[in-house]
């Protein structure tokens, strides 16, 4: 890379980095998760919380406290839905078997406390062709979570294969939220510099390579945090079997300050 080019990766680094963290400590995004709560069969009051909880199947309820009622069908993986409660919002999200429900609140202590997440210096040697290889057909595949007795299915196309240190290396990628792929990794500086349970890299990729495979980008410099590596109340898988990297990868983000 030339001077210039060097100064234009750091630059873009540095704005998809600051951008990230501005997601990050929104008003009600991960950070403002203050309480977690299971639902059960029956209905249940939580102290503080409006109205009634309960699971049947595959559908969660809420019935408010003026008799108005909310039912939830949601998919294990997925997003939650929010019910208002006057500056806080209440999700609710469909985790394995179960139903959770997680309060939101735009002033909670880690959002106040937020001081950025710290991350290794931006180098281009980190950025890594890989080819993906796609299997016959997509395979679910069952990994575990951060929250005791959980487990989190998602469905996996295929793999990325990339060259390190002389070797062949393969990562295990899922289909990505909306387009590409995604991969959940440790390495040899997970525990150490970054956090031990896992790391998310997002990987760009086009329906022509999804379907037939072809090569792909990995930029380990964009490896981020889980939310389970700045708060308690979260749900998160922990990568499958295999996707464990044998060398230290000093690249993307470190180890929360709130964990450090």
């Amino acid at each position: 890379m030339t001077t210039a080019s060097r100064t234009r990766f750091a630059a873009d680094w540095q704005d998809w980095h600051a951008a990230r963290e501005r997601d990050l400590a929104a008003p009600l995004g991960w950070l403002a998760i203050t309480r977690l709560e299971w639902l059960g069969p029956e209905p249940e009051r939580f102290d503080g919380l409006p109205g009634a909880w309960w699971f049947d199947g595959d559908t969660a309820h809420h019935e408010g406290d003026d008799g108005a009622r909310r039912d939830f069908t949601l998919h294990p993986t997925g997003p939650g839905e929010l019910v208002e409660d006057g500056d806080r919002r209440i999700e609710v999200a469909r985790r394995g078997d179960g139903y959770l429900i997680r309060v939101h609140e735009a002033e909670s202590p880690v959002v106040r406390a937020f001081r950025g997440v710290p991350a290794f210096d931006p180098d281009e040697a980190w950025v890594v062709s890989a080819r993906f290889e796609p299997y016959a057909e997509p395979r679910p595949v069952t990994v575990g979570a951060v929250a005791e007795g959980l487990e989190h299915v998602y469905t996996s196309p295929g793999e990325l294969v990339f060259a390190w240190e002389g070797a062949e290396r393969r990562l295990i990628a899922f289909n990505g939220k909306g387009s590409g792929l995604f991969v959940l990794f440790t390495d040899a500086t997970s525990g150490v510099s970054t956090y031990a349970a896992n790391r998310s890299l997002a990987v760009a990729a086009s329906d022509a390579v999804l379907a037939a495979g072809g090569e792909v980008v990995l930029d380990f410099n964009r490896a981020v945090n889980l939310p389970c590596a700045f708060i308690d109340f979260a749900t998160c898988p922990l990568p499958p079997a295999g996707n464990h990297l044998p060398f230290e990868v000093t690249a993307g983000e470190r180890t929360p300050f709130e964990r450090a």
